[in-house]
């Protein structure tokens, strides 16, 4: 037998969970295994369960290994159980930290959810690095984690499962900007589309993106521009204004979100025309010119919907001035020179 059969099993007991994990016997069903395991360990010999998927797990220099995904529900009699042999139950975050394989952290992430029956592939190099993950045959966004400095630590995490534990990555963010008679300038806002997994329908910077692990900012600047809005633009026609590091957090469709992000802010003066503009309908729903110095005031107040942080409208502010001052004499090692903000 050159395949490895095992199971997964997350418990959920009111935003509480524990992990049940198995190897499959010779001659026992995924199904058998469980109810076993769930006796022997959470003393639920009738433990309510239910299919949810299967991950399909390629190590580099190993035999494939498939694992029989499961979610229930624990029972009260199991949230009393103070048996030292038995785990005690832990929130999300808690859970992830103590789940070494990436593959697993995914595969909580899917489990936490009442989603449909899924299949779930993921390969590992030698290393046990995160290589490929895709869910129902598409991939899945793969981020490398950075560590406080802003370097690469080596670590390659799922997008939704960085967005669960708040790991820190990286991401490119594109002011388009344009002369006014007013304050000076005019941005270009976005408006995010209603099936965006944090802030839908909110007003926010006029591109951005993640960097995919293995790639760079400027290359996923470009990369945004093109896709978001169709704007096919060179290197050259961005202009570092500054780095940021920040940190979000909030709870959208009843999940908790943690964005802890490094990020390379653009400047793009190209001529832009809005009416030209093809917007991409998984992320953008609208675009609109305003006035920064309304943008600000806006923002500040809270009269507009949006998702944008005056520290970066502080960012692009004094860049724009200096600008003005230095044309193309801007110096970018005045703005840390492309290192990252400590």
């Amino acid at each position: 037998m050159t395949e490895k059969l095992s199971i997964l099993c997350v418990l959920n007991q009111r935003g509480k969970y524990r992990i049940i994990k198995e190897a499959v016997k010779e001659g026992e069903s995924p199904e058998e295994c469980l109810l076993r395991t769930a006796k022997i360990r959470e003393n639920n010999p009738s433990l309510s369960w239910r299919a949810r998927g299967i991950l399909t797990l390629v190590r580099e220099g190993k035999f494939t290994e498939y694992v029989f995904l499961f979610s229930a529900h624990g029972s009260d009699s199991m949230e009393k159980e103070k048996s030292a042999n038995i785990v005690s139950w832990e929130n999300a975050g808690e859970v992830l930290n103590k789940v070494a394989g990436e593959e697993e952290k995914i595969c909580f992430r899917l489990l936490m959810d009442d989603g449909p029956f899924f299949s779930l592939k993921v390969i590992l190099d030698r290393r046990n690095i995160l290589q490929l993950a895709s869910l129902n045959g598409k991939s899945l966004e793969l981020f490398d984690i950075l560590r406080e400095d802003g370097s690469v630590s080596g670590i390659v995490r799922e997008r939704g499962v960085a967005h669960l534990d708040g790991s820190l990555h990286p991401t490119s963010h594109i002011w388009i900007v344009r002369r006014n008679q007013k304050s000076g300038w005019d941005l270009l806002l976005q408006k995010r589309s209603l099936m965006k997994d944090s802030n839908p329908g909110c007003y926010d910077i006029s591109s951005a993106g993640h960097v995919a692990a293995g790639d760079a900012y400027l290359p996923a600047a470009l990369r945004e521009l093109e896709e978001e809005l169709g704007i096919r633009a060179e290197e050259k026609d961005l202009r570092l204004a500054g780095m940021r590091k920040a940190y979000f957090e909030d709870v959208f469709y009843g999940k908790p979100f943690r964005d802890y992000e490094i990020s390379a802010v653009y400047i793009y003066d190209r001529p832009v025309d809005e009416e030209n503009l093809i917007l991409q309908e998984s992320e953008v729903e609208a675009v609109k010119w305003m006035d920064f110095k309304e943008c600000c005031r806006e923002v500040k107040e809270g009269s507009m919907k949006n998702c944008i942080y005056m520290d970066e409208l502080e960012i692009v502010g004094k860049y724009l001035d200096i600008w003005d001052m230095e044309g193309e004499g801007y110096d970018p090692k005045r703005w840390n020179g492309g290192k990252i903000c400590r």
